[in-house]
């Protein structure tokens, strides 16, 4: 039986354009490699964290080397036994994450079936998709509905976008009316029947949010995502819940454990989960999010915003899913270099992506770029914009 033999890890960017939104300009893939050749891989999440991801990923190094790679679930739960704050650290559950969607890379591939087949079989030949990242540099109503257009015309029946500006913890009347009106003019020019998505990024206060909630619901978005601070999520969005019981509240991208998931979902306090297979435990913790969303009636949208492996995996995962409410996706918006690592392997049609059927993950990865674009360093830090914000819209226009 073949062991584990090497994890290797590849921080990759192209520092040319590395003046994009921060979180679009580091890749982190991990690429496992058995005794026998074989090489899975697996994707961790950079924001503002890459180098501390990657002596995280090199301790999970050190438990797997010698381990037999199918036993994914065993390998799991020796990392949770060894490491006391895993559901804790945000490091250790990426770094994890990474190391467990390259084990089932390698499962598919051995098995010669890509790993939908390997979580109960094709349920979604194809999947629903949004646009996010689509709007930089767009600061008045006339931008967003400009690009809004376009993203249309590319075969999206769904974007999301955060219309906030530079307001973060509390938004004054004049914040709230710019908000009001780029989703406006989003909404008109894009007409009825294309989904619109409300992106708040965690940064309001309670009060705020309510506000918020009750100016955007004329628009219909299909969710607001994450209206209050992450650390507000229990009491805030039972409050925002009680004044706003008919908007759909998603939350859960920040997500790194089974129990954190079943905080939100078993209180009613959201309609769709957002969880990151980068970030909430690879496969083997989305399947566990997925089992207690569908006992509890919760739609799910997986967060997906950093990289082609991720997308790769979110898809397989998505392929399985019963209650698929749609995926994001950043893919045809980051920088070209991303889409080379996959060789471009996926195309938006009619505003929905086909699942790669493949063995294991289902994508070529362009070896030759994982070296050439390696790099030693920090992501750049933009103190005039948030690492979370789309690059150009921390402005107001009046």
């Amino acid at each position: 039986m073949p062991v584990i033999k090497d994890v290797e890890v590849y921080p990759v960017s192209d520092l040319a354009t590395a003046k994009a939104s921060p979180w679009a300009s580091v890749s982190i893939i991990v690429r496992v490699v058995t005794s026998d050749g074989q090489v899975g891989y697996g994707e961790a999440v950079p924001t503002l964290r890459v180098n501390p991801v990657l002596r995280a990923i090199e301790e999970v190094r050190r438990l797997v080397i010698g381990k037999d790679p199918f036993r994914i679930n065993y390998i799991y739960r020796e990392w949770y036994k060894h490491d006391f704050y895993l559901t804790r650290s945000f490091e250790s559950a990426t770094a994890y994450s990474a190391v467990d969607i390259s084990l089932h890379d390698l499962l598919g591939k051995y098995y010669g079936m890509p790993i939908y087949q390997l979580m109960g079989g094709l349920i979604n030949e194809k999947i629903k998709a949004y646009a996010n990242g689509w709007y930089s540099d767009c600061v008045t109503p006339d931008d967003f509905a400009r690009r809004a257009k376009e993203v249309v015309n590319m075969g999206f029946k769904a974007m999301k976008f955060d219309p906030f500006g530079p307001y973060f913890d509390s938004m004054d009347t004049r914040g709230l009316e710019e908000a009001v009106e780029r989703v406006r003019a989003v909404r008109e020019a894009v007409g009825k029947y294309v989904d619109i998505l409300i992106e708040t990024h965690g940064r309001f206060n309670v009060n705020t949010a309510i506000q918020m909630v009750k100016a955007m619901e004329e628009f219909n978005p299909l969710f607001i995502e994450e209206p209050v601070h992450p650390d507000l999520n229990l009491e805030g969005l039972y409050k925002l819940k009680q004044v706003a019981p008919h908007v759909r509240i998603a939350v859960g991208e920040r997500v790194i454990s089974i129990e954190e998931a079943l905080q939100l979902v078993s209180r009613g306090l959201v309609d769709v989960l957002q969880p990151d297979i980068t970030n909430a435990l690879g496969f083997t913790g989305m399947t566990r999010i997925r089992a207690i969303t569908e006992a509890y009636g919760i739609e799910l949208a997986p967060h997906n915003a950093f990289g082609p492996v991720q997308h790769a995996a979110t898809l397989q995962f998505d392929a399985s899913t019963y209650n698929l409410l749609i995926q994001e996706s950043f893919y045809e918006f980051w920088p070209t270099w991303k889409r080379d690592l996959v060789n471009n392997a996926f195309k938006i049609e009619d505003g929905y992506y086909r699942v790669p059927s493949k063995p294991g993950l289902g994508i070529d990865i362009n070896e030759r770029l994982l070296t050439e674009m390696k790099f030693e360093g920090m992501e750049p830090f933009h103190e005039e914009e948030p690492v979370w914000v789309i690059k150009g819209t921390w402005r107001g226009y009046k």
